[in-house]
């Protein structure tokens, strides 16, 4: 059965990027309809959104299938399950039960440990109603996740965050290297990560979910 994919996302969201790597790494198409978190007072805010996504958070991945029936995922890791399960090759998971729990220990050790303190939302209220440095609360965050990250890489580390195969982890590391130059950690602290980063990079499917060639790209 034929299905028809559209990824609602903004393209510095570390979340969203996740999923254009898999989607590309899976080679399947998509269209792309672009959320502003800052436009208007973030068009995730918007009551048309809400509808779509009580959270108002991207990603969130539409399914349309052959009879117009429309299914709707949010949060990243649930739509990198639901991607895995739906089209298993090429394979993001290890065949490995402890090293499949592995990868998605790495992949959540973002998604739950670093990125949520780094969020806009979460950023946007630490300043306005805790009257703090927002950007002091996420550099301690980011970086004391990263040590941990890659403490816990090197014990599974092959070319990749897991062996020698692309998983969740290195779908999930990317978008946080990047967030962790744009909040002003240095990732020189980080020569493994970093070894791994130069590996995907070298692959189209990363290249092309790069935040800065997407269709809403803000220039530098």
């Amino acid at each position: 059965m034929s299905t028809e994919l559209t990824l609602h996302g903004y393209w510095r969201s570390s979340c969203s990027w996740r999923v254009r790597i898999a989607l590309n790494l899976k080679g399947l198409a998509y269209a792309y309809a672009p959320v502003h978190l800052l436009k208007d007072g973030g068009q995730q805010n918007t009551e048309a959104y809400r509808a779509l996504n009580p959270m108002r958070t991207v990603p969130m991945l539409e399914v349309k299938d052959a009879q117009g029936r429309v299914q709707r995922l949010a949060q990243s890791l649930a739509i990198l399950e639901y991607l895995e399960e739906q089209h298993p090759s090429p394979a993001l998971l290890p065949q490995d039960p402890f090293l499949r729990a592995r990868a998605r220990m790495l992949a959540e050790m973002v998604n739950s440990g670093i990125q949520p303190l780094q969020n806009l939302s979460v950023m946007q209220y630490v300043k306005a109603e805790l009257g703090r440095d927002e950007k002091a609360w996420s550099v301690h965050w980011i970086a004391r996740g990263m040590d941990a990250l890659q403490q816990s890489v090197r014990e599974s580390a092959g070319r990749y965050c897991v062996g020698d195969s692309v998983s969740f982890a290195d779908v999930c590391l990317i978008p946080q290297l990047y967030a962790c130059r744009r909040f002003g950690v240095d990732p020189a602290a980080y020569p493994e990560l970093l070894r791994i980063e130069a590996e995907c990079e070298k692959l189209p499917a990363f290249q092309a979910a790069h935040a800065n060639v997407q269709p809403d790209a803000v220039p530098a």
